[in-house]
């Protein structure tokens, strides 16, 4: 993107936002049970910190430096394959190892410890340095899910496994340290805490309700409309009431799923393309490769009951405006409790103009 047409966009997000009336605003958060703050009017206060530049020379195809580029070496000395498609690995330096050893032990009993056991691994999404989720056709970004499908499969079997976490961290923005198109999986024998609460409400509600809470918070924004970025016959993608970063995407299966293994090849095919449809908006809406962490949501595998359950996607864009990030401070790190810049609704109107222009312009 040149500098113009950043400025363009910047004042357009100004001038939008400046008529912003003060709102001091708690919606809640069903999902992890917290209050988040909406005080729109104070995205556009004056800003003297620090503001980060995404690059605008495009990577190349391929990179001989790059440890993910198909025939390259990686850090301990194996070669990739010359793969065409999706390629898997056990990632060089994992966080958690099947060969964990025992903690010491401590004085105190308060300290406690326990073996960080489990499996890491890489998912490279394309061979092409250049690529992106976003641009990936229909058939190369289903056959992405389908990996997951079968990762999530195969890891979430093994009996020392209680929850599979699949992520894409994107972008130097998040510290991301190879921009090659990528993912992560921690395959783990303990369940991540988010998912843990939302595991736990969603029981609750379905007790109290007699309903899956997704499914409720997907009926409410279908009859609400305004945050709505795209949806096709099986799956929904929508900025959230309660969002708590600016372009906060959910991508949801409209079918009620623990994990993503039970979506048919149809159901399968409309996520894909509807992840695939936000992620190309988001980097359309400046012209820049947007930075974000992009989390699928799935119920733990130590074979519990999951039923009340919804699994979804979840991105969590980390610029609020050009080059602005939105920093974690005092509400957020100290009190924990999030305090949203922007509007939901205004940030899912920009993002469904931005894949309206990106159409118009061929580029879809």
């Amino acid at each position: 993107m040149s500098d113009t047409r950043t400025s363009e966009t910047t004042r357009e997000i100004t001038s939008t936002e400046s008529t912003t009336p003060p709102v001091w605003e708690q919606r809640w958060h069903p999902l992890r049970q917290e209050w988040v703050i909406v005080a729109a009017h104070r995205q556009n206060r004056p800003w003297n910190g620090a503001q980060v530049r995404s690059s605008e020379s495009r990577p190349p195809r391929y990179e001989p430096d790059c440890h993910l580029c198909p025939g390259n070496e990686r850090v301990h000395g194996e070669r990739n394959p010359d793969y065409g498609g999706v390629f898997v690995f056990d990632n060089d330096h994992p966080c958690v190892g099947g060969e964990a050893p025992e903690p010491a032990e401590t004085e105190h009993e308060i300290f406690a410890s326990r073996r960080a056991e489990g499996v890491a691994r890489v998912v490279c999404y394309s061979p092409h340095h250049d690529g992106s989720l976003g641009a990936l056709d229909d058939d190369a970004v289903d056959r992405v899910v389908e990996v997951w499908q079968e990762q999530q499969r195969e890891l979430g079997a093994r009996p020392e496994i209680e929850h599979v976490l699949i992520f894409e961290n994107r972008g130097k923005e998040v510290g991301v340290s190879n921009p090659h198109p990528h993912g992560q999986i921690y395959a783990t024998n303990f369940v991540f805490r988010t998912t843990q609460t939302e595991v736990e409400v969603a029981r609750r509600h379905q007790d109290e309700k007699g309903r899956i809470l997704l499914q409720d918070i997907v009926t409410a924004e279908m009859d609400d409309g305004r945050r709505v970025v795209t949806e096709r016959d099986s799956a929904i993608a929508f900025v959230p009431y309660f969002a708590r970063f600016a372009y906060e995407l959910y991508v949801v299966p409209r079918e009620t799923h623990a994990d993503f293994t039970t979506l048919s090849a149809h159901e399968r095919s409309d996520l894909a393309c509807t992840l695939r449809d936000v992620c190309a908006n988001l980097d359309a809406l400046w012209g820049v490769p947007f930075p974000y962490v992009l989390t699928l949501h799935q119920a733990p595998t130590d074979g519990g009951d999951y039923g009340a359950y919804h699994s979804f996607v979840q991105i969590q864009p980390v610029l609020r405006k050009p080059g602005l990030l939105k920093y974690q401070g005092g509400p957020e790190l100290g009190g924990g409790n999030f305090l949203s810049d922007t509007s939901p609704e205004l940030k899912a109107a920009e993002l469904r103009d931005a894949g309206a222009s990106d159409e118009s312009n061929g580029q879809a």
